[in-house]
């Protein structure tokens, strides 16, 4: 009997597209691809399933590596062969040989209906064979310790007794680009991550004021950016020189609006970087009433000078549930590093949560901010995040 180990992939939300099902697996045959680049492995697919012949690497690196690409809805060490109910049944005892246990049940999948055996016929002839070739096993079928799958497919049978929970969502890149305001927070680097889920493919913007925010600052970032690489492609980062516009609003804005109208001109030169990186949404990590800026009506007026879809993907969250997904994700511990941020800087101890949208404009009349937009814009640096080296003496 020919008996092949592979992995498989199970699509999960994928293959409820139709017409364009092909698209979005390529998508992620591409993205598995590049992930398991440095293995000399091979990758097959159709429209419900992918498989990776992993020939002799450790099946625990290979899935390490897929846990962390979205599109994935789980992940399974199977092993193949001939469509024969013989085969199949002398494959089942070995998997179960490895096992130590006392229960189990068999859960049939007869995708090929041509086979002579449907699904309950299937499963009552290998749970039968294994009775009388096991000792000491029993049926449950409420409860077993282990359920051993069969899936009858149009070339081979595949048999398995694991599955491994992947990411799900959407392989990233399907939907396009967006530019996440990445901030060095909890919050910013959560909602690219679920962005990404999406399919969306990240590039990020961080607004820098030097001196008033240390170099130690924008490396936190960078370190937040990579993190974000490893769910998906490379990123792009944008380092947006911001002390100027900072100083500004500083000496001219009442203070209970100067965080209203700050966000106001980090929003102007989001949609600006964004038209110029071709990225189709911006995106942040607001939580609504989680601060003065993001109460409702702050959103509304902040995000008024702006015409781009601006999506919120943490908006509905609690911070104990943005705080979980930061750990899981493993940016948690860098976001809390106690650097500060241009957000932190110049802080008014009462800032307006219900501001008013005439009253911004009248103050934005105050300052020339789009001169000094023009000024950031031009002198933004743009870092290639996976390559990057950090540099200690950059501010010196």
């Amino acid at each position: 009997m020919n008996v092949e180990k592979l992995i498989m992939i199970k699509y999960g939300e994928l293959s409820t597209k139709k017409d364009n099902i092909k698209v979005f697996i390529d998508k992620l045959n591409s993205n598995v691809s590049k992930k398991l680049a440095d293995y000399d492995v091979s990758i097959s697919k159709n429209k419900v399933r992918m498989f990776i012949d992993i020939k002799d690497y450790n099946e625990v690196d290979i899935i390490s590596k897929l846990k962390e690409v979205f599109g994935i809805h789980s992940i399974v060490v199977c092993y193949k062969c001939n469509k024969s109910i013989e085969d199949i049944n002398i494959l089942a005892k070995e998997l179960i040989d490895k096992e130590n246990i006392t229960t189990f049940k068999v859960e049939t999948n007869r995708a090929d209906k041509s086979f002579k055996y449907n699904s309950l016929e299937v499963s009552k002839m290998v749970g039968a064979y294994l009775l009388k070739n096991v000792n000491d096993l029993k049926v449950d079928v409420h409860n077993p310790e282990i359920t051993l799958h069969v899936e009858i497919r149009d070339d081979n049978t595949y048999l398995y007794t694991k599955e491994i929970k992947g990411l799900g969502g959407y392989p990233v890149g399907i939907q396009g680009k967006g530019l996440l305001m990445l901030s060095g927070g909890i919050d910013s680097p959560v909602a690219g991550f679920l962005a990404s889920k999406r399919g969306i493919d990240i590039d990020c913007i961080y607004f820098d004021s030097p001196p008033h925010t240390s170099l130690e600052a924008k490396n936190k970032v960078i370190t937040l950016a990579k993190k974000l690489c490893n769910y998906g492609n490379n990123i792009n980062l944008y380092v947006i020189p911001f002390t100027e516009i900072q100083l500004a609003i500083y000496k001219n804005i009442e203070p209970t609006y100067m965080i209203t109208i700050l966000r106001r001109m980090m929003y102007r030169i989001s949609e600006r970087v964004a038209k110029m990186t071709k990225s189709r949404i911006i995106i942040n990590g607001e939580s609504i009433g989680q601060v003065a800026s993001q109460t409702l009506n702050s959103m509304y007026v902040i995000n008024n000078v702006t015409s781009y879809p601006v999506i919120r993907p943490v908006a509905c969250l609690d911070k104990l549930e943005i705080i979980e997904i930061a750990k899981n994700i493993d940016t948690y511990e860098t976001s809390i590093l106690p650097y500060e941020d241009c957000c932190t800087i110049f802080v008014p101890k009462h800032p307006v949560i219900n501001p008013n949208l005439d009253k911004c404009i009248y103050f934005e009349t105050l300052i020339d901010y789009e001169k000094l937009i023009d000024e950031a814009i031009e002198n933004m640096t743009k870092i290639d995040v996976k390559n990057y080296q950090t540099n200690s003496s950059e501010y010196l």
